[in-house]
């Protein structure tokens, strides 16, 4: 049912929206739903609207949600992973999941929460993006044709054939800038005085009507996403019970930060990328082993399939035997995404190198010209170059306290030369701490 210019639904003003008023925080509350017990015991719940309707919903029967992902990059990273693990528990207890890739809104850009615009990318780099970022949902998902098996679907399929004219007169009435300028996402963007173009400003709207189109195809009644996205939701939820009349539900993550306050995901050398070729399994092992003592529990319930006993009993390990909780937490992160073997693999490579000071195959290697260690390189420009460090000051203050070794030694001084005289089996074995190998192969 489409309103007509005649007689339009009721537009989503500024005042608090009965969506809203209905909203849920963490608070703990009782469910009946397997699925909302898990979702909350587990500490996936921030907020939920028509907590009630919602639970009622997945206790009767299956209920279809969905997650969007922009196709920015060729591969998704670790701040992605709450999302996907959001669906798995979804089928996990019975219920469908719809992966929606963005082709059509990753032509706009998402806003959210950004001080500039991000860079427009060609059809073709979306479509390289959307082929790369699919390949780690099957390592979660069960794909088929099911009643709780799980779909991909492209917004673009629909965005893209929208005329602008319609797209307004059909969508377009139910806004109003008043509220969408109450949106923090928006109103703290503005509030810096960085520009938001009209292009952003569409973003929303185009995110509302994916909640309405996925309704209607699918049947889907509940979008998920992190708390930044909380304001698209909503307008998703009321869009779709306002124009068509039906159910919908919106559900977000707290924002995931590690103990010490730092982005979940984000290292100084970059993203933490699920795509084996954006990042090996051995690195990605070593993200969760080096996860901080305080995160270690919330890590394993988020992360992890296994049972919440199992969870506590880790968490409760006393002292340095915390670290045998952060390896399983290594462990099943890294079986997840990459594989059993993959992860095995992982945990031997990093035993051999830290604890039994051998060097491995699977180690990260960096090549670099013969010509480099034939004249020699400072350590502290060679550890920045292949990544080890960000900087070159980093390494040199990283030298001078003990945290840079050279062949498995505690070298001090960052403007030392290595030369071929430092190679060990034909490479040098560069480590910052006890926490990131890496062997230098001159080719």
């Amino acid at each position: 049912m489409k309103p007509s210019p005649q007689s339009p639904s009721p537009v989503l003003d500024a005042r608090a929206s009965d969506t809203e008023s209905r909203a849920m925080s963490a608070a703990p509350q009782s469910f009946k739903s397997e699925f909302l017990q898990t979702m909350q015991s587990r500490g996936y719940i921030h907020q939920i609207t028509h907590p009630d309707e919602l639970d009622a919903a997945a206790a009767t029967g299956a209920i279809t949600a969905y997650i969007g992902f922009d196709a920015t990059a060729p591969s998704l990273h670790v701040g992605h992973l709450i999302q996907i693990m959001m669906l798995r528990r979804l089928q996990q207890a019975g219920h469908k999941p719809i992966v929606l890739m963005g082709g059509g809104t990753t032509r706009v850009g998402d806003p959210t929460f950004k001080d500039t615009q991000r860079p427009l990318l060609t059809d073709a780099q979306i479509q390289s993006n959307i082929d790369g970022i699919k390949q780690v949902f099957a390592n979660f998902l069960t794909f088929g044709d099911g009643p709780t098996d799980a779909v991909m679907v492209d917004n673009d399929e629909w965005l893209s054939k929208l005329g602008y004219v319609q797209f307004l007169r059909d969508y377009g009435v139910h806004f109003t800038i008043n509220r969408m300028l109450t949106f923090d996402s928006v109103k703290l963007r503005l509030e810096r005085e960085q520009p938001m173009t009209f292009l952003e400003f569409n973003y929303m709207l185009m995110q509302a009507t994916d909640f309405l189109e996925l309704n209607r195809k699918y049947g889907c009644v509940l979008q998920m996403g992190g708390s930044d996205q909380w304001g698209n939701i909503l307008n998703g939820v009321e869009l779709t019970r306002r124009v068509d009349q039906k159910a919908a539900f919106g559900l977000t993550t707290p924002l995931l930060t590690t103990a010490s306050g730092a982005k979940m995901g984000k290292t100084a050398a970059g993203a933490v990328w699920l795509n084996a070729d954006a990042l090996s399994p051995y690195d990605y092992w070593q993200f969760w082993r080096n996860t901080e003592d305080a995160d270690v529990g919330r890590f394993l319930k988020l992360f992890t399939d296994l049972p919440l006993d199992k969870v506590a009993e880790l968490e409760a390990l006393p002292g340095a035997q915390i670290n045998d909780a952060k390896k399983v937490l290594a462990d099943e992160a890294t079986r997840l995404v990459h594989g059993e073997e993959a992860a095995k693999t992982a945990r031997a490579t990093a035993e051999k190198a830290f604890e039994q000071g051998q060097l491995s195959a699977d180690l990260p290697t960096v090549e670099i010209a013969a010509s480099v260690l034939a004249e020699g390189v400072a350590l502290a420009v060679l550890a920045t170059d292949i990544g080890l460090t960000a900087s070159r000051g980093e390494a040199r203050r990283l030298a001078q306290g003990g945290g840079l070794r050279l062949n498995d030694a505690q070298e001090k001084d960052g403007d030392r030369l290595v030369t071929n005289a430092d190679l060990v089996d034909g490479v040098v074995k560069l480590s910052q701490g006890k926490k990131k190998i890496v062997l230098v192969k001159p080719v």
